[in-house]
C-alpha cells in the first residue's frame, strides 16, 4: 500500500514537480502551501490547476479541497508558522512520511528581508518538527541547499564538507534547518533526511531566478545582467532528476542511534554562465544582449556536487544535460509563457 504523505510548498516550484510525479506513482498526498507573492502567484495557482486545484477554491485558507485531476490530493492553503492548524492537519491525518519544501526562498531577497526568513525557515521549520516528533511520523524529508557550503574553495563540494561559513541569511537558516533536524533525530529518534539542491531549473521554474530571467529575456530581445562578467559556473540540475533523486530519499528512512542524513542532490557537472546563455540562445534562435555587471552581494563563483554518498547508496545519478534540459524548458516556456 502506497504512502500518504504530507509535501509542505506544494505550488512551489519543485513541490509542484514531486507532487505530481508522487500522485502518478498513486501515492496519497496532503499538500499545503501559503500562496505568499514573494513572485507572481498567477504562476503558482497555474501550477495547482495543472493539479486538478481551482483558484477560486485554493484561495481559501484552512478549506480542503480535492484534487479534479487526481482523487488522492487534496490541497489547504496554509502557512506553516500556524501551529495550531498544522498540529490539527497531524492530527486529522496518519502521514507516513512529511516531505517539507515550503521556505522562503532567495539568496538576494534575504539580505533586504531578514525576517521573512527567520518567521519562515526557523520558525516554520520548528512548527514542523515539533509536529513530526508529537505524531510519530516515520521519515522527515526536508529542503537544504548547495548555499549552505558558502565560499568554499574545494570542488566538487562534499556532504563532509565545512559549511560554518555561509554567505547570505538564506544559506544560515539553511544551516540551522539542518542542526535543528539533527537534534529532532539525536534526541526523539525521529529520522530526517535533508536534500542540498543544486540550482534547479525546468518547466514551471522560478521566475525569479536565472534560467527563467534569461529566457524570458532573450526570447523577447531584452538585455540580461550578467554578473561578474560571466565568470561564473553553477551546477544546473534538471526539476526531473531532483524529483527523482528526491522520490529514492522518500522511500529510505535513515536508521541508527540518530536516524539523520544529508545528501547533495545535483547534476555533478557545472556549467559555465556563458555556456548556459549560449545554449539559451541556440534553441530561441535569437542573440543574448548582455550587460556585464560586478559580482553580487552573496553570491558565489561555483557549484559542483560531490555525488559519490548518493550515487553509492540508491546507484542514481542526475541524467538530463544542459542542452536537453533547456530544450525542454523553452518548449514549456513557448506553451505557457510566450504564446500564453
Amino acid at each position: 500500500m502506497k504512502k500518504k504523505i504530507l509535501l509542505t510548498g506544494v505550488a512551489g516550484f519543485i513541490g509542484f514537480s514531486l507532487t505530481k510525479a508522487l500522485l502518478d506513482q498513486g501515492y496519497k498526498v496532503v499538500g499545503i502551501d501559503n500562496l505568499n507573492d514573494y513572485y507572481d502567484t498567477e504562476l503558482k495557482y497555474s501550477r495547482l490547476k495543472c493539479l486538478g486545484i481551482e483558484r477560486i477554491e485554493a484561495e481559501k485558507f484552512l478549506q480542503p479541497v480535492s484534487g479534479s485531476v487526481y482523487p488522492a490530493l487534496r490541497f489547504i492553503r496554509m502557512d506553516i508558522r500556524d501551529k495550531e492548524a498544522v498540529f490539527k492537519l497531524f492530527a486529522e491525518n496518519r502521514f507516513d512520511v512529511v516531505c517539507h519544501l515550503a521556505a522562503q526562498a532567495g539568496v538576494r531577497y534575504s539580505i533586504d528581508h531578514p525576517f521573512a526568513y527567520i518567521q519562515s525557515n526557523i520558525e516554520g521549520f520548528a512548527v514542523m518538527l515539533e509536529a513530526c516528533r508529537h505524531h510519530n511520523i516515520g521519515h522527515f524529508v526536508y529542503a537544504s541547499s548547495s548555499s549552505v557550503y558558502g565560499q568554499n574553495n574545494k570542488i566538487p563540494y562534499s556532504e563532509s564538507d565545512s559549511v560554518d561559513q555561509p554567505v547570505s541569511l538564506y544559506a544560515a537558516t539553511k544551516k540551522s534547518n539542518e542542526l535543528m533536524a539533527y537534534t529532532y533525530s539525536k534526541l526523539y529518534r525521529l529520522p530526517s533526511t535533508g536534500v542540498r539542491f543544486f540550482t534547479v531549473y525546468g518547466p514551471w521554474g522560478r521566475p525569479d531566478m536565472a534560467p527563467f530571467l534569461f529566457m524570458d529575456a532573450i526570447a523577447k530581445g531584452r538585455a540580461i545582467k550578467v554578473f561578474n562578467r560571466g565568470n561564473l559556473e553553477r551546477d544546473f540540475t534538471y526539476v526531473d532528476d531532483i524529483v527523482r533523486g528526491v522520490q529514492l530519499i522518500i522511500e529510505t528512512p535513515p536508521a541508527g542511534e540518530t536516524p539523520y542524513e544529508i545528501y547533495n542532490l545535483g547534476h555533478s557537472s557545472p556549467v559555465k554562465l556563458m555556456d548556459f546563455i549560449k545554449a539559451i540562445e541556440n534553441v530561441t534562435g535569437k542573440p543574448a544582449h548582455k550587460i556585464f555587471s560586478n559580482m553580487q552581494p552573496g553570491d558565489v563563483y561555483a557549484t559542483c556536487a560531490d555525488m559519490t554518498k548518493f550515487q553509492n547508496k540508491f546507484g542514481y545519478k542526475p541524467q538530463v544535460s544542459i542542452e536537453q534540459g533547456i530544450l525542454l524548458t523553452y518548449r514549456w516556456y513557448k506553451d505557457f509563457v510566450l504564446n500564453a
